[in-house]
């Protein structure tokens, strides 16, 4: 068994209700933690609505590639189309890190190669596993952060 971190986000729809239908299924069976949910100004450039973003801690012993498949299975069980890259979506499940496996495969690349440019994954990670986050990382990643509070507050 080993640690591992996804980060959801959504900014279409009802996020709050794409936010916890997804955290269902990429928990699985697994113990978990949920960071509070943030709300963060988008990046890549494509003009869009605010999203809502968390991070789960898993205690599981899932390959990356296991874990993959269950985001893709969220993120297909909420509508999620790939038409616009970085674009506005229902939901986005990305795999920061499995316990300290890498994997160097193009389709799952763990760690994430930019969970430490992006503040909307850093916050709620650095809530969950402070040990994973420094000050120095947090203060290098540029983007406003609000926290809304705990998803079921949210719903």
């Amino acid at each position: 068994m080993r640690r591992a971190y996804l980060s959801l986000g959504s900014n279409l729809g009802n996020r709050a209700e794409h936010l916890a239908r997804g955290l269902e299924i990429v928990v699985a069976n697994d113990e978990y933690r949920v960071s509070q949910v943030y709300e963060t100004e988008p990046v890549g450039g494509v003009r869009q609505d605010d999203f809502w973003n968390l991070v789960v801690e898993l205690t599981t012993d899932a390959t990356p590639r296991e874990l993959l498949e269950r985001c893709r299975l969220a993120e297909g069980a909420r509508g999620r189309t790939r038409d616009v890259h970085w674009g506005p979506r229902t939901l986005d499940v990305d795999v920061l890190l499995v316990g300290t496996e890498t994997s160097d495969d193009p389709e799952i690349l763990v760690p994430h190669p930019r969970m430490y440019e992006r503040r909307f994954v850093l916050d709620p990670l650095a809530e969950l596993a402070p040990q994973l986050v420094n000050e120095g990382q947090l203060k290098d990643c540029a983007g406003r952060v609000v926290v809304l509070g705990t998803l079921n507050m949210l719903r």
